[in-house]
């Protein structure tokens, strides 16, 4: 499958009317970091580190970005930051269709298709779909054309009611999988649109209690699996998510791959019998 790139906004980045004292406050804060560890790992000084967050003191270009390197800010708050601090933004969003980004784009055609017959697939920071390979489009098989309109949002694909989420054998335990993982994500990056989206999908209904397993059905010791039904076959895969080390370009470092892993001998036997 083509990467198709979302024209969806995850967020725009604006100066804070706040000033960039009590931005940088508030994630040291979240990172449960102290003025002074912070100053220790910065080179700098507990006593400035506090006239920066209380706006007595400017911080330099140099000094916002070594201190949201040090707080783990994500890059797209990083360039809110400087912008708070009345600086340019020092790292580009170039849309995925951009020849700047034909390298990462074939690297990515190539991992998810290399991967294959298993499925694999790349979201974005609210988890919107930019490439799937043919592993994903035989989940994905039959469900109504309502739920599979673009954006695909990954969300909403696995937990709606239409979506995948009657075909999910332990839709209670991966359901509170996909939230928690989407919690982790919000205390990180903050972002509203993501929790607009947690909120709805939370909302979805649920049943009372997970189907039991098939007699003999092999369970996944080592990971929560998700145990899905797929034309009348029981299919099991743990699933793991990769990211692009150290990027400098907020589209990159909001890409996340995610693979699906088999987690039992018959899933892999009855993949590569339909995607030889």
């Amino acid at each position: 499958m083509t990467i198709v790139p979302t024209d969806k906004a995850v967020r725009t980045t604006t100066p804070s009317d706040r000033g960039v004292g009590p931005l940088l406050r508030a994630w040291r804060e979240q990172r449960r970091v102290s003025q002074l560890e912070l100053a220790l790992r910065a080179d700098s000084s507990a006593r400035h580190i506090s006239f920066i967050e209380t706006g007595r003191s400017r911080p330099s270009e140099e000094m916002v970005l070594r201190l949201a390197e040090h707080l783990d800010v994500p890059v797209r708050e990083r360039n809110a930051l400087l912008l708070a601090a009345g600086y340019a933004p020092h790292y580009p969003e170039t849309p995925l269709d951009d020849p700047a980004l034909d390298t990462v784009r074939e690297g990515i055609e190539q991992l998810i298709q290399g991967y294959e017959p298993y499925p694999a697939f790349v979201v974005n920071a609210v988890y919107d779909v930019v490439a799937a390979n043919r592993g994903i489009l035989m989940l994905l098989d039959g469900l109504p054309e309502s739920v599979l309109a673009p954006p695909l949002n990954a969300m909403r694909l696995s937990l709606h009611p239409q979506g995948l989420a009657p075909r999910i054998r332990n839709r209670r335990a991966w359901r509170g999988h996909l939230l928690d993982q989407m919690e982790r994500q919000i205390a990180l990056h903050r972002s509203e649109p993501l929790r607009a989206l947690y909120e709805e999908v939370a909302a979805y209904p649920v049943p009372e209690k997970d189907d039991e397993p098939q007699p003999g059905l092999p369970v996944a010791h080592f990971a929560l699996p998700m145990v899905i039904e797929h034309e009348g076959r029981t299919l099991s895969f743990v699933s793991s998510i990769s990211t692009f080390n150290t990027p400098m370009d907020v589209t990159v470092a909001e890409l996340a791959i995610e693979t699906l892993l088999p987690a039992d001998p018959a899933t892999v036997k009855y993949l590569h019998s339909l995607l030889p």
